[in-house]
């Protein structure tokens, strides 16, 4: 039974939040209540939901792609938790292979945990696969209970709490995913959820987790908004029922742009782990992307000289050219253009000293050099830069292609060209130039 503070508002009507989600208007942010402050844990990790959201996005991987992805997490996470767990469907033959692909390799990290729907028929195949852990599905709003599954609070609680107390009885840790919650009623539902799984748990000596769900991307990163919107809120509102920072989790989506900052938020606030895909590649508007989850567990953290952060450029080469990812040239930390400057005189300035113009040595830490745009300012030399670069040889400077190649974009600018040269233009310009004298370009 819940805690005597938290009672459940078992309520025969829903609370859609209308004053917050109109439907036929943009949702509204309100402002209220008192404002929370800062608690971020000593430790914060990532878990990845590649596998079970992500794959909710596109065509399913194959077993061997899914393994192959988990290598690279295995490879950035360098043996030191910072990606310590991610998640699996369970239901098909092709899952099942993936996780007993993965579990051969016998990686520490990411742990590998399931994922299943509230019904204790599910838990067989948790057993089957011999995993310590899985996600189970609680939807926490209003809009879920009664719309969706036709119940009370009462029941649906009730449901959760049979299946959650069969995890424990089989010796399965439980994590509960709170669908919903930025929608959800937060006094009423939430807060008694979750000190009646504080119960269960003190109850079987063993952890449950709650995984707080922002299902529409509805989360806000303010502590001085409302709740349930405010991600702050949420998270402290958890602490003070007695959740322990180390069995919250955040997993948002972007439907708003905010997935990266309310992640962030969720961790300044108390909550240990945060969720993500690759690429933010998850359903609908995707989760938060694992690689800059890394690199801002870095910048709240400081580097580790264990995490292999160049491993993020090698998992997007794969993406690419494996999996079909159509990853945007100017995508932060790993698109195409992401550290090249086209602006004639960011270049000129990026020549003389590069950290002027780049905004940390991408040569160092993902294997990114930066790149400098052909303008008609460039030269001789910045071609020779540029050919030497996407093709990984050795060229003189006076070299007569490289000269044929200049003379070809003096033209342009004397035409009054004012953009620069596009990778496009420079890649056909360079095979007119070299023939079949080239070996295969960087992007192929």
């Amino acid at each position: 039974m819940p805690d005597k503070n938290h009672k459940l508002a078992d309520t025969g009507k829903p609370n859609l939040y209308r004053e917050m989600f109109p439907y036929s208007e943009f949702p509204r942010v309100v402002f209220g209540g008192r404002k929370v402050e800062h608690e971020l844990p000593d430790d914060i990790w990532i878990t990845d939901t590649t596998f079970r959201d992500g794959q909710q996005a596109r065509p399913p991987y194959t077993p061997e792609q899914i393994l192959r992805i988990y290598d690279l997490l295995h490879e950035i996470d360098g043996g030191t938790g910072l990606i310590r767990q991610c998640e699996f469907f369970l239901y098909s033959e092709r899952d099942r292979k993936a996780v007993e692909l993965c579990k051969e390799r016998g990686y520490e990290y990411p742990e590998i945990t399931g994922w299943i729907r509230a019904v204790a028929s599910d838990f067989r195949l948790v057993s089957q696969m011999g995993l310590s852990e899985t996600g189970i599905l609680t939807s926490a709003s209003d809009y879920h209970i009664f719309l969706k599954l036709r119940k009370t609070r009462a029941q649906a609680m009730a449901a959760y709490l049979e299946v959650v107390e069969a995890a424990l009885d089989q010796g399965v840790i439980p994590r509960c995913h709170f669908e919903d919650v930025t929608r959800a009623d937060y006094e009423g539902f939430v807060l008694p959820f979750a000190a009646a799984l504080m119960k269960l748990s003190k109850k079987h000596g063993k952890p449950v987790k709650i995984r707080l769900c922002d299902t529409l991307g509805f989360g806000l990163p303010w502590a001085e908004s409302a709740l349930p919107r405010s991600v702050p809120k949420l998270i402290h509102g958890l602490r003070k029922v007695g959740v322990p920072a180390e069995q919250i989790e955040w997993h948002g989506h972007n439907d708003f742009h905010k997935v990266l900052i309310n992640g962030a938020t969720a961790w300044l606030y108390g909550c240990c782990a945060v969720n993500s895909a690759i690429f933010g590649l998850g359903e609908r508007t995707g989760n938060p992307p694992l690689e800059a989850l890394v690199v801002e567990h870095a910048q709240l953290k400081g580097i580790s000289k264990d995490v292999n952060y160049a491993a993020i450029t090698e998992l997007a080469e794969y993406a690419r050219k494996e999996l079909g990812f159509d990853i945007p040239h100017n995508y932060p930390l790993v698109g195409r253009d992401f550290n090249v400057t086209r602006a004639g005189i960011h270049a000129d300035g990026l020549l003389k000293n590069e950290e002027i113009y780049n905004c940390f040595d991408t040569k160092k830490l993902l294997n990114r050099p930066a790149g400098v745009a052909i303008t008609d300012k460039t030269g001789a030399a910045g071609i020779k830069h540029w050919v030497e670069s996407q093709y990984q040889i050795q060229i003189p400077k006076h070299d007569r292609r490289i000269i044929k190649i200049k003379d070809k974009i003096d033209a342009e600018y004397a035409a009054d060209r004012v953009s620069s040269i596009s990778d496009e233009e420079m890649f056909e310009w360079t095979k007119q130039a070299f023939g079949n004298d080239l070996p295969p370009a960087r992007r192929d």
